[in-house]
């Protein structure tokens, strides 16, 4: 089995977040990335690029994270016990961004690769990833468009690929204590090591280069759409679930704290603004309603088609 080459693995990360950083420029037309170079002491570090307050984007972050160290955070170690007492390497690019325009999704995407070693033993790595879309006011052709995309990333690749990790996303990003959805999905995967390292990583890659194609025509489609203090109000609302899910359930949050990571480029997933309200419950059939009725339910958007 070919060795992993954690060098090349951080160069196509590197390249990812330039590409994404102009592209989401050249969007919006007015806001730039403001870049933050920062070290962790026990080991690594990375470059947080955020926009805030763009035509366009509410605020953007796309960073770039490589740490190390001698042990393994808790969210690591309690999910793999087999790695403890062997040094790791974790490194990966993550974004989220928040759109001014109601009617554009919120979106995130990740992709990460993470190796733990000791001198005695071959070393244990892996990728993971995926990208999901967070609409407040639901389209069906833009979650065709997203599956679809997702879906031709995964094609190269067998099969039963897509249906499989659209599968893993939908149970993902749930939130039990709502009893719903984040979103419409896309695609999770983690702890992929089983086709080996070369084509894992073009796995990887193929997930991280069909993020552009799968986002960029939903906002150029919706970022014109007029709307109101009605639809502001209710995008506030809605990205407070958008906390909820990150602060109490997701994985990347738990192990860049746990990690020493740099907590401002951790928590810069979170909204600019949000609100919660007591008791909200949305006009039935009104369009509000139809985020929770129709869209924030797991579907295969590609059969409805």
């Amino acid at each position: 089995m070919t060795q992993p080459d954690v060098t090349m693995v951080k160069s196509y990360l590197h390249g990812l977040q330039d590409e994404l950083c102009a592209t989401l420029e050249a969007e919006d037309a007015t806001g730039r990335f403001r870049e933050d170079a920062w070290d962790r002491p026990e080991g690594g570090g990375g470059r947080s690029r955020v926009l805030h307050d763009g035509t366009v984007f509410e605020q953007a972050g796309i960073n770039f994270s490589h740490v190390h160290g001698d042990s393994l955070p808790a969210a690591a170690s309690e999910r793999r016990p087999e790695l403890a007492g062997r040094s790791f390497q974790a490194m990966g690019v993550s974004l989220v961004i928040h759109p001014h325009n109601p009617f554009v999704p919120t979106s995130h995407a990740n992709v990460r690769f993470f190796i733990a070693e000791r001198p005695d033993a071959q070393p244990v790595w892996w990728f993971g990833g995926g990208f999901d879309l967070t609409p407040y006011y639901g389209f069906d052709d833009d979650c065709r468009h997203w599956h679809a995309t997702a879906r031709a990333a995964c094609a190269p690749f067998g099969d039963d690929v897509y249906p499989r990790y659209k599968k893993w996303c939908d149970e993902y990003f749930h939130l039990p204590h709502r009893g719903e959805q984040r979103g419409v999905g896309g695609l999770f995967f983690d702890d992929l090591d089983d086709w080996g390292f070369e084509r894992c990583f073009a796995f990887m890659r193929s997930v991280g280069d069909h993020f552009r194609p799968a986002y960029l025509p939903i906002v150029q489609k919706r970022r014109a759409t007029p709307y109101g203090e009605r639809e502001r109000q209710f995008q506030l609302y809605r990205r407070g679930r958008y906390v909820e899910f990150n602060l109490l359930f997701d994985r990347g949050t738990k192990f860049g704290i746990q990690s020493g990571g740099r907590t401002e480029s951790i928590l810069m997933s979170l909204p600019p603004l949000a609100r919660w309200q007591y008791g909200y419950q949305p006009e039935p059939g009104s369009p509000e309603d139809a985020l929770t009725s129709r869209y924030l339910t797991p579907r295969d958007w590609l059969d409805d088609a």
